[in-house]
């Protein structure tokens, strides 16, 4: 796979809004392990490559437990997932398939159930977010496997 576009290649400043987004959802308060999860799961069923290599090196370098990582796309099944996490990973999911799901009342009661609404925002901006890096790194076709921890 031949890489396409650079970030270098991009009009100065049109990444400004989501480098600055990146920031604030570090600042959030919201765990750093969960965000990743969330940023992998949402590569995962985006299919890129790229952001997949880059969040479980990440999720890995915080000192995610492996098992989890590796069984992530079958998380529903496993028991290595907390309540509060499985609600992220299905809103996770219902918001990068929107066309074909939708954010029932059960799923925004059980969300409620775990966070509270300023932590629901930033989950929602957060895969929203990682939709958004997905959807540019398959376009440019980011190749992966050279990601370094904490360069983004």
């Amino acid at each position: 796979m031949e890489q396409r576009l650079n970030y270098q290649d991009f009009p100065a400043g049109l990444g400004d809004g989501l480098i600055k987004t990146d920031v604030a959802l570090k600042n959030s308060g919201i765990d750093f392990k969960l965000l990743e999860l969330i940023k992998l799961r949402a590569s995962q069923l985006n299919k890129c490559a790229f952001c997949i290599d880059m969040h479980f090196k990440e999720a890995k370098h915080l000192g995610e437990d492996e098992v989890r990582l590796y069984s992530l796309s079958a998380w529903e099944e496993c028991p290595f997932y907390t309540d509060s996490e499985r609600a992220a990973l299905r809103f996770t999911e219902v918001l990068t398939n929107a066309s074909t799901n939708d954010v029932s009342d059960l799923l925004y009661a059980q969300l409620l159930s775990h966070f509270s609404k300023s932590e629901i925002a930033v989950l929602t901006v957060a895969i929203s977010q990682i939709n958004v890096w997905n959807r540019i790194n398959k376009t440019i076709r980011s190749v992966p496997g050279n990601h370094v921890v904490g360069r983004h």
